[in-house]
């Protein structure tokens, strides 16, 4: 990958695989999860969290998303939107972390309102970078890899998160889900000197870019 992309789109392929990768770990037993935890035993209950912790996180970041977008936008230059995606992605790994002390209904939904205010600030924040660096040229193989290796991490995390639960329980799987996050961030340093202080022409239009939430 390195000789056929630049740096910045060769490390935020990379932060991306990372967080789906844990992110993916946490799917196949949150559910699970808030029926031996939450609820205690009631699947019915638990179906009732679930949903609301999907409603808490939608809510949010459905009406965040958009005016961070025109902020960064009206804002010219592409530090702001650098820092927005490393500090939104570093405020989701705090999340699992959360989950470990959660014991109640409304843990759950004022976690995933602050998962949605982290998400909220790095979704627009990394389009916009990605849009702006992609390679002239290699738009379809660009955008490819990063749908390839996101796909990847999602279908590796999906088969091994149950059994990361059932062999060594949620907590486990919190950690590293909570660590995969962090290495996300962490990998998006390395392009902090990459970054311009001037927003780059841009040409093309990014798709909607796929990603595991609630």
């Amino acid at each position: 990958m390195a000789k056929i992309v630049n740096k910045i789109i060769k490390f935020m392929i990379s932060s991306d695989f990372a967080l789906n990768l844990g992110w993916g770990l946490l799917g196949p037993v949150f559910a699970i999860f808030i029926v031996q935890n939450i609820t205690i035993g009631s699947p019915s209950e638990a179906a009732k969290v679930a949903g609301f912790a999907s409603l808490s996180y939608w809510a949010v970041k459905s009406v965040l998303q958009i005016p961070i977008g025109k902020y960064l936008d009206k804002n010219h230059g592409e530090k702001d939107d650098y820092w927005f995606m490393v500090v939104g992605t570093f405020i989701a790994g705090f999340i699992p972390i959360g989950y470990l002390f959660a014991s109640e209904p409304w843990h759950i939904y004022l976690l995933q309102m602050v998962y949605a205010v982290g998400m909220s600030m790095a979704f627009p924040a990394w389009l916009a970078i990605f849009t702006r660096h992609i390679d002239k040229g290699k738009e379809a193989l660009e955008w490819g890899m990063e749908s390839t290796f996101l796909g990847a991490g999602a279908g590796i995390a999906g088969g091994a998160g149950g059994i990361v639960a059932s062999m060594f329980g949620f907590n486990v799987v919190f950690v590293f889900v909570s660590g995969f996050t962090f290495l996300a961030a962490f990998l998006l340093l390395f392009i902090k000197d990459e970054i311009s202080p001037k927003n780059k022409e841009v040409k093309i239009i990014p798709p909607v870019r796929p990603f595991i939430e609630p």
